[in-house]
């Protein structure tokens, strides 16, 4: 049998594969991005794979896929759920011609996220199967097991993994891929079924309710759930990664691993119960499965013990499990720490040559009320900027500038937002604004590419997926249509110009927009020689360190008179962008040859 060493996210793409899926379809997000890439590069002949624009679309394009005899995958982050939730929940009531899987790649911890969302709740409010994989191996394997299941009960399965799974690699056995027909259609006209309207939609919940129940009795000797007797002690009942630790603190214990988590198999979990003296629940990260054990009257320690927030690593169990009298310390084995104290800090920035800084470098100098977005310019709300006010959710920022204005906010105010982010859900805010006659600047930062999720493409890209060359969508003709009056497009890496469009666009009596637009440092094809300072010229005034970029650093050389450090530039960072030279009051910095500015897009 062949093995390989593969990542959670290059696993759930190998299973994708051996289930004979066709479809993929999704939104960048971390930790769940890879598997989308993986599927484009490595099976791309055999399944089509796309980023959708956001992740309704793509929930929506999965059902069609789905419907048509497509085995299909949607992909997303936890927090992308909350956007496709909608389109979810009427292919639960519709069911499918072929599998349809839904992986939700949630974020304890928050090691990317504006939320410790728990995505298992979308399983008991949806009234579809839950899988979680503890590992590389079970992320396969259920892909394919899910695929099955989803075809078996004519239901979607949302397959839930974190980030430890997601990213953690381990060997896994490869299969094969199954005999997949070319051919598609007709389509199935069967309105009854898939047109979700009330009065028909009415007559499919209680198929929803009696394919649950139907699920629930599965559940109970389904391979996915499965009992590891140890000593009847202690009882542990945990699914996901956290079986994984659990196995690790509690070498000896009996666990009950719920690779099925729901619907729970009421009657195993009883039985379990019954055959150990203590049952202790370790789920990261709420208490999905301990609320539903305590309902079965089934005596359980979980959250009263265990916090419902961040990472349960093996040493955090540890220590809770002494603390609470689970293990005796003098006869458990500690396992290793993961603490990461010893690890130098970085702080978070905008990349040296990055086209948001001078936007930030402006904003923080005119001191205007900024209501930000998700992305990279998120960043901008850090020191040296602190230039970016809110941030709440993706395309948030243009309905919060919009809500500053209608409560009479006195102040102008802009919003902050990215290409990807503006056609992921920044359109209908902004149609908003323009129709109920709103006011205030949106600052469309433009850098040709979904940036902070991995430079992946979106309809503004003139490549795809695939690395194809596509139609794009170009954004003053798109700005337009949606009634902006005032539009105005500058070179994100010539300070001057923005500055003057902001202030333009500031100046106006309505809602207007300024497009910066700057390529991303990472796909930009006109890199520049490393600037130079001349020390004899510097005089510490520090304006250059308000960029906040990296490759400026301070010297061993001071001002005399202040005592403060004066600047150099890291060569092995300094991508040549030429922005701190035009902050530069006395003209210290500068090129070490002559060279052009960099370009825009």
């Amino acid at each position: 049998m062949n093995k390989a060493l593969l990542s959670g996210n290059e696993a759930i793409a190998r299973g994708a594969y051996e289930a004979g899926i066709q479809v993929a379809t999704g939104y960048p997000g971390t930790p769940s991005s890879e598997i989308l890439k993986t599927l484009a590069s490595e099976y791309g002949k055999d399944i089509y794979a796309e980023w959708s624009t956001n992740e309704k679309v793509a929930m929506d394009a999965g059902a069609g896929a789905a419907y048509s005899g497509r085995r299909t995958m949607v992909t997303t982050k936890q927090v992308g759920m909350n956007v496709l939730a909608d389109a979810l929940m009427y292919t639960v009531y519709t069911g499918i011609e072929a599998g349809l899987i839904v992986v939700t790649a949630d974020d304890p911890g928050m090691f990317s996220s504006q939320n410790e969302q728990d995505n298992r709740w979308y399983a008991k409010l949806a009234k579809l199967p839950l899988l979680e994989p503890a590992d590389s191996q079970e992320a396969k394997d259920f892909v394919v097991q899910g695929i099955s299941l989803s075809e078996g009960f004519d239901t979607p399965v949302l397959l839930r993994t974190t980030m430890r799974v997601s990213h953690s690699k381990g060997v896994v056995d490869l299969g094969e891929r199954p005999e997949v027909s070319d051919k598609v259609g007709p389509f199935v006209r069967n309105q009854e079924k898939y047109v979700c309207t009330a009065m028909w939609a009415k007559k499919r919940h209680p198929i929803v309710e009696q394919r649950l129940h139907d699920l629930a009795q599965y559940a109970e000797s389904s391979p996915f759930n499965r009992i590891e007797w140890g000593e009847r002690s202690l009882g542990v009942i945990t699914s996901g990664i956290t079986y994984a630790y659990a196995r690790d603190v509690f070498p000896s214990a009996s666990i009950l691993k719920l690779g099925m988590s729901f619907p729970l198999p009421e009657k195993l979990i009883r039985g379990f119960a019954e055959q150990v003296e203590k049952v202790l629940v370790i789920e990261e990260l709420d208490p999905f499965l301990e609320e539903q054990i305590r309902a079965m009257g089934v005596d359980v320690v979980g959250k009263d013990v265990f916090p419902p927030y961040d990472e349960l690593l093996p040493d955090t169990i540890y220590s809770i499990a002494v603390d609470a009298g689970f293990l005796s310390e003098d006869k458990a084995t500690q396992p290793v720490a993961q603490s990461t104290s010893a690890l130098p800090l970085r702080s978070p920035v905008l990349c040296p040559g990055c086209p948001h800084r001078s936007t930030f470098y402006l904003l923080n100098k005119m001191q205007v009320p900024v209501a930000g977005d998700i992305g990279c310019y998120n960043l901008g709300c850090l020191p040296p900027f602190n230039a970016q006010h809110t941030m709440g959710c993706m395309g948030a920022s243009i309905g919060v500038l919009h809500g500053m204005a209608i409560a009479g906010l006195p102040e102008k105010a802009v919003a902050t937002i990215g290409d990807s982010t503006f056609f992921h859900s920044g359109m209908p805010a902004l149609a908003n604004m323009v129709h109920n006659q709103s006011r205030g600047v949106v600052i469309l930062m433009d850098n040709g590419t979904t940036a902070m999720t991995g430079h992946q493409d979106h309809p503004g890209t003139a490549w795809s997926l695939h690395g194809e060359d596509v139609p794009h969508v170009e954004f003053k003709p798109l700005l337009s249509a949606l009634g902006v009056q005032k539009i105005v497009e500058v070179n994100a890496f010539d300070i001057a110009e923005v500055e003057a469009g902001l202030k333009e666009c500031l100046d106006y009596d309505g809602p207007s927009v300024l497009i910066t637009k700057g390529l991303c440092v990472f796909i930009s094809r006109d890199p520049q020689p490393a600037y130079v300072v001349d020390a004899d010229t510097c005089i510490a005034c520090g304006e250059c360190f308000k960029l906040g970029c990296p490759a400026i650093v301070k010297s061993d050389e001071h001002n005399p008179k202040t005592g403060k450090a004066k600047a150099s530039i890291d060569p092995t960072l300094c991508t040549g962008c030429d922005v701190c030279r035009q902050v530069c009051p006395t003209g210290a910095i500068h090129p070490p040859a002559q060279t052009t500015k960099r370009s825009k897009i």
